[in-house]
Parts: structure tokens; sequence; C-alpha cells
């Protein structure tokens, strides 16, 4: 699989842009007027203060608390650079507490520490606790985040966390659950080799202990080999808690007939010949980062049999901590908790296996590209699955609420699923799911402007992020000195530019054209210019002849100008069916509208197939279509004669038979407002419209730009459906992450 390769500018210029860091804070309430200034603040705010005072469980009901988490570090040990200190801990802090936010809908706010001496951020941490839900420990040296950890743990009545040993933790066992499910092994007769007694290695095997494991089943390894009972050297308390009795005293020694293997120490610490020598069907978890201790072609290619997982995203069995914290943090927050035990890690690590063993949602497996079914190479869910949110957070809570951690428990656990699945973005899996199937397709994408510094900075991107091979039509020179001024002069080498003027196929191209236009009044000349010098007609003309998998155009002429040109080489207009699809993308909401590209005044007919290909679009996209035929009146009132295709439309579609939900005539509030759509009771959509069919173009463009401008969505589209090829039409307007967005489309052929 092609790498995704960030370059410090890429990286840099996320962090600056639009505002710099990676969240803001908006209020919840209304904040305009006095009286809302007055309730918010003096006199109103006395009353819950005075509440609180009285009885203090109700900080949770006046306050923020019950869902917010701090994410707190002394920067003594991040990622994998080391002690960077308190300062430049804080962007991997933020990133910490924006997963907690787009993962399970937890507020996070990061708190750096500049200390190394424990006693302080212990009292630190101990006197922020009223402000907090959760305390999430990150990036702290060991042996230091042991003695925090477990001093804070008994101090604070709040749940406290070190997510690089729990996290890495609570996943490996739902892994370990699965693997030795399918191996047919009890975890209280496995042999299990542990390699790295850091924190993260020694949370592992403490709850895997707690899961059934024997002790002395279990061997411990550090730099110096086996961790036994009677060594001296390089030992701490924590250590000489797994110290074993057991003559072993190698790695290598330890892996002779192993059952498994967990490694979460460096690259190459296990070798092919250890790997030979374990039992049969042999679990190996190399979980070192970015490089694991053996790569699964190594594994595999001297034991078959191996069920392996990594720490990457690029190989299968990914052990990704985003798939424990932020469920873990949902289901304390939610009841309140005073701790997070072992009984929630073991709920957690149990609910994840079972969530892998069962059947994968269409949208996962079109995220992933490929079919993803229980199995050696599927024994932990993909942190796309859109079930975590309410599979896990609820297992959590209820080991919570059965072992007495709970300070309020949940009585209603369907209404609780029910509450789970409203608070995630939708939208958020569907482009992550688009993403990941580009990737897979790896799309020779023809970018037909290249004169444009947005077109050409968007190109990088799509080639750096692994998601194919980029084709720029552009002079050499014009495109370097481009990139160039834009700060990317080291791109140039990686597109591919191709240039009209001096292209071997262009006597193909031009016969082709000729043959499709002679009889529309062109001549020789005329399909020279169009051929050599436009550069939407070349690139189409590329597309065409198969020299490229996907076109994005139309960032510098007017869309429609552009779909006149693209005709001249296919057939991409209302009469051949073809139509314009834009998605609106706003507070977690995905509504497409049509047409806003090709049809100028469709009658009941073309309404009818406008609200076909929209529902092929949507079903791209990973939803459920549910058609609405917008216009000015609903169900007939009030009687217009301009209306009234629009009240005929959904019966064309009644006549085809068509598999999708659709309705109307309506206007845009019954389409989209449930509490509306109440008033008719017979309407036949059993949920809000996310495909809104228009009247006409105009009201289309009218719809979408007034969205953008004054409620700041976001704009993907017009998309193209119903071409023979992948074409996707920028508007002029549209950033340089805009007409990325289109690439990726095109790339995974939507429309």
């Amino acid at each position: 699989m092609t790498k995704n390769r960030i370059t410090p500018e890429e990286a840099l210029a996320f962090h600056l842009e639009p505002r710099p860091g990676k969240f803001d804070i908006s209020p919840s309430v209304p904040m305009t007027t006095q009286r809302d200034l007055s309730l918010a603040y003096s006199p109103g705010v006395a009353v819950p203060c005075e509440a609180i005072a009285e009885v203090p469980e109700t900080a949770y009901d006046y306050t923020n608390k019950g869902n917010l988490v701090a994410v707190v570090s002394n920067g003594t040990a991040v990622l994998g650079l080391g002690n960077l200190g308190a300062l430049a801990s804080k962007p991997v802090m933020e990133g910490k507490s924006v997963l907690f936010k787009r993962f399970a809908d937890v507020n996070s706010i990061d708190i750096e520490l500049d200390t190394e001496d424990p006693d302080e951020i212990i009292k630190a941490v101990k006197l922020m606790g009223p402000t907090f839900g959760g305390i999430n420990l990150e990036d702290i040296k060991a042996p230091e985040c042991f003695i925090i950890e477990q001093k804070l743990k008994e101090e604070m009545d709040i749940p406290v966390f070190h997510d690089d040993q729990h996290g890495t933790a609570v996943i490996c066992a739902a892994g370990l659950i699965n693997a030795l499910h399918i191996s047919g092994k009890k975890i209280e007769d496995c042999r299990i080799v542990l390699n790295g007694a850091g924190a993260a290695g020694i949370a592992c095997l403490e709850l895997i202990k707690a899961m059934g494991a024997k002790h002395d089943n279990c061997i411990m390894c550090d730099t110096k080999g086996v961790i036994y009972q009677g060594r001296t050297e390089g030992m701490n308390q924590w250590k000489s808690a797994h110290a074993a009795n057991t003559d072993l005293r190698t790695l290598e020694e330890a892996m002779k007939g192993a059952d498994v293997f967990l490694g979460v120490s460096v690259k190459g610490a296990v070798t092919p010949d250890m790997v030979e020598s374990m039992a049969d069907n042999p679990v190996i978890f190399a979980m070192a980062n970015p490089d694991p201790e053996i790569t699964p072609e190594e594994a595999h290619a001297v034991r078959p049999d191996a069920i392996v997982a990594t720490g990457r995203s690029d190989y299968p069995n990914q052990v990704n901590n985003v798939l424990g914290f932020p469920y873990l943090f949902r289901g304390a927050l939610d009841i309140h908790a005073r701790a997070i035990n072992d009984e929630m890690k073991i709920a957690c690590a149990e609910a994840l296996a079972e969530l892998a063993r069962e059947d994968v949602p269409d949208e996962v497996a079109m995220a992933y590209g490929k079919t993803l079914s229980f199995g050696r190479d599927y024994i932990i869910p993909t942190p796309f699955d859109p079930r975590l949110i309410y599979t896990i957070p609820p297992a959590v809570a209820k080991a919570g609420m059965d072992t007495g951690a709970a300070r309020r428990p949940i009585i209603d656990m369907d209404a609780y699923e029910v509450s789970l699945k409203t608070r995630m973005d939708p939208t958020a899996s569907i482009l992550r799911g688009i993403n990941a199937r580009a990737r897979n397709a790896q799309a020779r994408m023809i970018f037909a402007e290249g004169d444009d510094p947005r077109v050409l900075r968007a190109a990088v991107q799509y080639q750096r992020s692994g998601l194919g091979k980029a084709l720029v039509v552009g002079r050499e020179n014009d495109v370097k000195q481009k990139l160039e001024a834009a700060g990317m002069g080291d791109a140039v080498r990686e597109l591919e530019v191709i240039n009209a003027a001096n292209t071997r196929h262009l006597d193909t191209y031009k016969e082709f054209l000729y043959q499709r236009l002679q009889r529309k009044g062109y001549d020789r000349h005329d399909i020279h210019r169009l051929a050599a010098r436009d550069r939407h007609v070349f690139s189409s003309l590329m597309l065409a002849h198969g020299h490229g998998d996907g076109l994005v155009t139309g960032a510098t002429r007017k869309s429609a100008h552009v779909l006149e040109l693209i005709n001249h080489v296919f057939d991409a207009d209302a009469e051949h069916g073809v139509v314009g699809i834009t998605a609106l993308i706003h507070k977690g909401r995905i509504v497409l509208i049509s047409d806003t590209l090709v049809h100028e005044w469709p009658d009941e007919e073309q309404l009818a197939n406008i609200a076909e290909r929209s529902a092929g679009v949507a079903r791209h996209l990973g939803l459920e279509p549910r058609v609405a035929f917008v216009s000015f009146s609903t169900f007939g009132y009030p009687v217009s004669e301009r209306a009234s295709k629009m009240h005929v439309a959904p019966k064309v579609l009644e006549d085809r038979g068509v598999d999708f939900e659709y309705e109307g005539e309506m206007t845009v509030d019954v389409a989209l407002n449930p509490k509306v759509a109440e008033a008719y009771p017979f309407q036949r959509l059993t949920g809000p419209a996310n495909i809104l069919v228009v009247p006409a173009r105009h009201s289309a463009s009218i719809s979408v730009k007034l969205m953008q401008e004054m409620a700041g969505a976001t704009v993907i589209g017009p998309i193209l459906s119903g071409v023979d090829k992948s074409i996707q039409i920028c508007s002029t307007t549209s950033t340089t992450n805009d007409i990325l967005n289109m690439a990726i489309m095109a790339a995974c052929k939507v429309g």
C-alpha cells in the first residue's frame, strides 16, 4: 500500500491555518441579549452556584464538568520523540483533545505542566479536580507515570487514566481475545511472552492477568533479557511484580513453544527464527511504533499459521488506542464514575472483541474498499466503524455500575444507546470512508488546470497523501515557477506534467475529436485548436483514451462553460441524463441538492431521472437515500402552475418502482425538520430527507451559495453523475482543499 507522505511544510500549515492550533471554544447557550448575559453571568449565575454548594453532585447538571476531560502531560515521553518538555508537547495534547471530540463527543482541554517532579504534577492535577469529569494522563515517562497515576487514583474521585499504559492494554486485550478464539486456545493455558517492560508493556500484562492468564505462564523481557525472580540488575518495583519463577534468561529462549508474543519494544527485536520456534497458531502482537518488532510479511514467511497485529494502519489488525480511550471515558462520564477500574477496561476489551466478530456494515466495507469479515486479518474493529460509539460506552457504563464505580447509574440502557447514536457527526465517517476508498483505488488523476496554484497544491497533496498518481496538464516551466512561488519547489520532480504541445497522442486525440464534431460545423483547424490549446478538451481526451482514471477541472472557468467543452468529448448533457449533484455538509448533516449544473428547467420525467441519479450518488457516499421534491408549496398548497411538476414527479418514480424513499412536493422545512413533518403524518419519508430535488438550476445555485455564505456550509460539488468516465467539476471559488475533495470523489468514481 502507498505510504502517506506528509511534508514539514504541510504539517506546519495544518496547525497554523485557518487559526493557530486545532480547536476553538464556542458557547452552547445564547449570548446575544442583555438578558442572556445576565443569566450566563451576574446575577443569574448565583443560583446554580448556591445549588452546587448545597448539593455538590448538581455540578454535573449545571456545568460542563460531566463532559469535560483534561489531557495532562509534562512532555517527558512525547510520541517517539522523547523528552521535549511541556511546551513542545502541546500540539500532541491538542491533538488528543480533538480525538476525544471526534470519536466520542467528549469535550477536552489540554494542560501541559512544566515540571518533572511527580509530587508537583500530583498536586496540580488534584487541585484541578473540581473542573473536570476525568483526567487523561499522556506522554509522561516511566516510572514517574506509575507513581503519578497511582497517587491520583487514590486521592481523586474522578477517573484518572494513563492512556499510554491502559489504552494500549485494552486494545491489545481485545485483539488477544479474538486471536485465541480463532486458534481455539484458552488464556489460562497460554504461554505468553512480553518484550518491553515500560508503561504500556506492564499495563498489558496486568490486564491480561486480570483476565485469567497465569503469573508463571507470563514471561516479561526487557533489554537485559527475562525478568526472573531473584534478578537484581535494572529492576524496579513494577518489573519485580511480574518476575517469573523460571530458568529462561533470553527472549530467544522464552519464545520457544510460546503461544503469544506481545511487543512494545523496538523494531527488529524479534527474528524469524524466534517466530518459527513458537507453538501452533502463534499470536504475534508486534506493537512497536513506527516499525514493528517483526513485520507481518516476515512472520508469515516462516509461520503461515501466525495471527499478527501491529500498531500500523497500513497492515491488518491495527492496535489503535483511538478504539479505546474515547469510549472508555464516554461510558465513565455518563455514569459520573469515580474511577475507570479493571472491570470497565475488560468490558471495553470484550465489547471490542465481540464487535469484530459481528457482520461488518456496508459503510465500513466501503470505507476500506474491501469486504471485512472476522478472521486472522480482522480481529480488531477499525476506527471507521460507526457502531463503536453506541456499543462500547454502554458496556463500560454497565461494568462501572456493576462494580459500584457509578455515582449516577443509567436506568434505561436502550435510551442511552439511542442518545449515543445522535452524538456523532455522521459526515466525518462518510468523508473518512471516501478517503480510504480513494487510497485503495490508486487512481491516476488528471488535474486539467496546471496554470493555477490552487490546483497544483491539490495535485501535490493528492500524490503525497498516497491517493494515487497526479497528472498535471500544463507547461513544465510554468508549473515549476508556480510551485516554487508556493514554497513547494521540491514537488516538481514528483508530479507528471503533460503538455498538449508535445504529447505523442495528439494525432489520435484529434482524429477522435474530428469524428465526433465533423458534422457539427468543426473543420480540422478548429479541431487542432481545441485539442492542442484548450486544456479542458485536451484533459477530456486523455481521460476518454484511458490515459488517466479521473479528471478534475473547473477551478479557472465557469462550470457551465467547462461542461460545454467537456461535451465535445463526452455526452455530458441533459439529453443523455447527466446530472450535477452538490453535497452540502453543515453541523454534522449531509444533504445533496440537485440538479446544480446541467438541467435548466427540468420536466417531471427529468426530475425523476435527477432523483434516481442523486440516489445513486447518496449510496456511493454511504447514505440511504431519502428524496424530497422541494418547492414553495407542500402537497398541493398553495396551488401554482410552476409547482405542478414537483407534484407529479413522485408519481413518475412510483410508476418506475424505484427502491428508495421519496416524497413531495414539500417546502424545505417539511423535508428537513422532523417536528414540522409531524403535521403531515401521511408522508412517506421515515426521517429527514438527505436529497433535495429542486425545480430549476437557478434555485439550486441560489440555495447552495446561500448556505455556503450565510451558514458556512462545506460544499462538495457539483458531483457529475451519468458520464461514462469519472469527471468532477470544481467551482471557480474552490480552495485547494475543495479541489482535493473533488479529486477524491473522482477517484472513488462517485456518480
